[in-house]
C-alpha cells in the first residue's frame, strides 16, 4: 500500500480574488477506485491538474506513484490506431493490448484504422486501455463518460470495477455505483471522504444534512426562547432596581441581593444564547442547497406535435441509422438512445428546423414553439447580460435560475469563455428554462452537469411534465424522466 498525501494545499487562479482550495489536507490510498464529485466550479479538474504538477500552489503533494491524466491529446492522429498505441506503449506485448480491448468490448479491427476515424467512444476506450497498461501509474480520469453512449458507459464501468488505482470524475450516478469503492466530495468548506459507492455516500449525506437542518431549527427555537427570557429578566431587574430606591421599601439589602441574582441569571442566559448562536452559525454552511426550479410550458391545440415516418439522417453515404417512425404527443418525454454515430443529434436538429439531409418524412404541428438546449456549449463568449438580450429572455429570471443552479454572483461579472464546461451547459439550460414552449429539445443536457443540478432537473421535469425530445446517456436520469425510449440502430 502507498499513499498520496496532500497537506495544507492552497491554490487560486491568477487574477482570482478567492481560493479554489484553502489549507486543504487529504490522504488517499493508491489502491482505491475513488469517485470524485462536487458541484460545477468546485475544483475537481483543478485538483487533478494540481496532482499532475501543472500549477504552482502552496502546501505539499507527495506520492510514490506517477500520475497519468485522461483525456490526453494524440499526436499525429492520421496514423493507424495500432501505431498510436505502440508509440505510447513501446514495451507492451500485442496480446496485452488485445486483452484490454476485449474487456472493453472493442473490435480489434479498430487498431488498423486511422485513429482520427474512430468514433469518440472507440477513442475513449482505446486510450483508457493504454493508460491501464502503463506500470506504476495512478490514473486521473476526468469525465470519461462524456463521449460514451449508454451501452459504452456500462461496459467501461464494468472494466473499471476490475481495476484499481484511479480517481474518477463523473456525475453519472449509475456509472459511479458500478465501479468505485470510495467517494471524495469537494464541499463548500472541506473535503468529505467516505468508503463506498455513490449511493451509500448520498444516503449518508442526506442523513447528515437532515440532522443539521433539524439541529439548526432546534437552536433557532432555543435562541428565540432565551431572547424572550432575557427580555423578561431585564424587565424584572429594572423593576427590582427601582424598588430599591422607591418608597415603601423595608429592606434595600434584600431587594439588592434579589436583583443581583436576577442579573446573574440574565448573564447566564445571555451566555447560553451566544453559545447557541455560535453553534447555529456553524451549521448549514456546508450543505449544498438545490432550490426547486420552475418552468412554464405552453399548451398546443393539437395533441400530436411531431410525426416521423421512416426518418433517418443521410449524409450521402446511406442512412446513418435504420429508419425510425414515431409520434410525439403532448406530455410525452421521448428519449432517443443508441450507439454513438447513429444520428440521434441529427434527428433533434431536424425537429428544430435545421436543414439536415435525410430520408423519410417529418411533420410538425403548425405554430409549434420549440426551446432548444444544444449539445455543444463551447461557442459561449461575452457576458450574461448581452447573452440574455440576444436570446430574447428576461435577464432577471435568467440570472435567478443560474443562482439556483449554484452560480455565485461573482460569476455574473465574468466572461463566459472562462466558465467551466459544466457552467456553460447550465447557461444553455437556464436559457431554455426561461422560454415558454410547446416542446423542449435537449441534446445531452447533462454533459458536465453536477449531480445536484441533475437531481434538480429531474424534479423540475417530474413536477411540470413538459413535452420533451431528448438525447441523454445518464441511465438514472432517463429512468426517472423518460416516458418512452426509442433505440436507434445502425442500418
Amino acid at each position: 500500500m502507498s499513499l498520496i498525501q496532500i497537506t495544507d494545499l492552497t491554490f487560486a487562479y491568477d487574477g482570482s480574488w478567492d481560493n479554489v482550495f484553502d489549507h486543504a489536507s487529504l490522504q488517499l490510498d493508491t489502491s482505491w477506485r475513488l469517485g470524485l464529485v462536487g458541484r460545477n466550479g468546485r475544483g475537481k479538474t483543478t485538483l487533478l491538474r494540481l496532482l499532475m504538477g501543472e500549477y504552482e500552489y502552496a502546501g505539499t503533494i507527495s506520492a510514490s506513484v506517477a500520475f497519468d491524466y485522461f483525456p490526453f491529446p494524440v499526436s499525429r492522429p492520421e496514423r493507424d490506431a495500432m501505431e498510436v498505441v505502440e508509440s505510447l506503449l513501446p514495451e507492451t506485448e500485442s496480446w496485452e493490448i488485445y486483452r484490454e480491448l476485449s474487456a472493453l468490448e472493442v473490435d480489434p479491427e479498430v487498431l488498423f484504422r486511422p485513429f482520427f476515424s474512430l468514433s469518440n467512444g472507440e477513442q475513449t476506450k482505446l486510450l483508457l486501455a493504454v493508460l491501464f497498461l502503463r506500470p506504476n501509474r495512478f490514473l486521473l480520469l476526468d469525465e470519461p463518460t462524456n463521449h460514451l453512449d449508454l451501452e459504452g458507459r456500462q461496459v467501461v464501468s464494468r472494466y473499471l470495477s476490475r481495476k484499481q488505482g484511479f480517481i474518477l470524475v463523473s456525475h453519472d450516478r449509475a456509472f459511479l455505483d458500478g465501479c468505485v469503492d470510495h467517494i471524495l466530495s469537494i464541499n463548500k468548506q472541506n473535503f468529505d471522504l467516505q468508503q463506498g459507492n455513490f449511493s451509500s455516500w448520498w444516503e449518508n449525506k442526506q442523513r447528515r444534512d437532515q440532522w443539521e437542518r433539524a439541529e439548526n431549527e432546534r437552536l433557532r427555537r432555543d435562541i428565540a426562547r432565551l431572547d424572550a427570557a432575557a427580555r423578561r429578566t431585564a424587565a424584572w431587574s429594572d423593576k427590582a432596581e427601582a424598588a430599591k430606591f422607591g418608597t415603601g421599601c423595608g429592606d434595600r439589602g434584600f431587594v439588592g441581593h434579589r436583583a443581583a441574582k436576577v442579573m446573574k441569571r440574565a448573564k447566564a442566559a445571555e451566555n447560553r444564547r451566544r453559545e447557541a448562536a455560535e453553534e447555529k452559525s456553524a451549521l448549514l454552511k456546508n450543505i449544498d442547497q438545490a432550490p426547486p426550479l420552475k418552468l412554464h410550458p405552453l399548451a398546443h391545440p393539437k395533441q400530436r406535435l411531431v410525426e416521423a415516418d421512416r426518418l433517418a439522417a443521410d449524409y450521402g453515404l446511406g442512412p446513418v441509422c435504420a429508419p425510425v417512425s414515431f409520434s410525439l404527443m403532448q406530455g410525452d418525454r421521448l428519449a432517443l438512445t443508441g450507439r454513438n454515430g447513429t444520428g440521434k443529434s441529427s434527428l433533434l436538429k431536424l425537429v428544430c428546423g435545421q436543414e439536415i439531409p435525410h430520408t423519410g418524412t417529418l411533420a410538425l404541428a403548425s405554430g409549434l414553439v420549440v426551446s432548444v438546449a444544444p449539445q455543444d456549449p463551447s461557442f459561449l463568449r461575452g457576458d450574461l447580460t448581452c447573452f440574455a438580450a440576444d436570446s430574447g429572455i428576461d435577464e432577471t429570471l435568467f440570472k435567478t435560475i443560474l443562482r439556483k443552479l449554484d452560480f455565485s454572483r461573482a460569476q455574473f461579472e465574468k466572461d463566459m469563455a472562462g466558465y467551466s464546461a459544466g457552467q456553460k451547459k447550465k447557461v444553455l439550460l437556464a436559457r431554455s428554462l426561461c422560454q415558454s414552449a410547446h416542446l423542449y429539445v435537449w441534446d445531452e443536457p447533462l454533459n458536465y452537469i453536477d449531480l445536484f443540478s441533475r437531481i434538480q432537473l429531474e424534479q423540475l421535469i417530474l413536477e411540470y411534465q413538459p413535452t420533451m425530445l431528448l438525447v441523454e446517456h445518464d441511465r438514472s436520469f432517463l429512468d426517472a424522466v423518460a416516458t418512452r425510449t426509442i433505440y436507434l440502430e445502425r442500418p
